[in-house]
């Protein structure tokens, strides 16, 4: 984002954080973030981090296999965020109702297998206020 500061245009960094509310094979609004943030990092801003919740927390579903000709959405996610150390963060409550588990949890709830894997964290909604809190704006990408 290019702001005029003292009649000249002068570049500012933003901090962003996303909040993922779609299902990522059913709706087009995780790749339509995914592409917001390769962009936005691109353009040399920060982003801090990206929460899945509702429908959305099913793009950290390790255990989804697209086909080939299809884009793995999880697996692209995990890639960005390692590569640009972006927070990942999964809300429970809304994973656990759809079965999407990590490994302590599943033992926790007596489950044989688990299908979340770091760099994705469960974590609860105080990890969307800190992101409210820390960025300078919040996008939504819902259905």
């Amino acid at each position: 984002m290019r702001v005029p500061i003292f009649g000249h245009y002068d570049s500012v960094t933003m901090i962003f954080s996303l909040v993922i509310l779609a299902s990522p094979y059913s709706d087009e609004a995780a790749d339509t973030a995914y592409r917001f943030v390769a962009a936005s990092l691109d353009a040399g801003h920060q982003v801090y981090r990206i929460f899945f919740y509702h429908d959305g927390v099913q793009c950290a579903n390790q255990l989804s296999s697209p086909p080939q000709d299809e884009v793995d959405i999880s697996t692209r996610w995990r890639n960005i965020a390692e590569h640009h150390n972006i927070d990942l963060v999964v809300c429970i409550a809304a994973a656990l109702k759809r079965g999407v588990l990590d490994h302590k949890e599943a033992k926790r709830y007596n489950k044989e297998h688990f299908n979340l894997e770091a760099p994705y964290d469960l974590s609860g909604l105080g990890q969307l206020v800190d992101a409210t809190i820390t960025s300078d704006r919040v996008i939504t990408f819902a259905a």
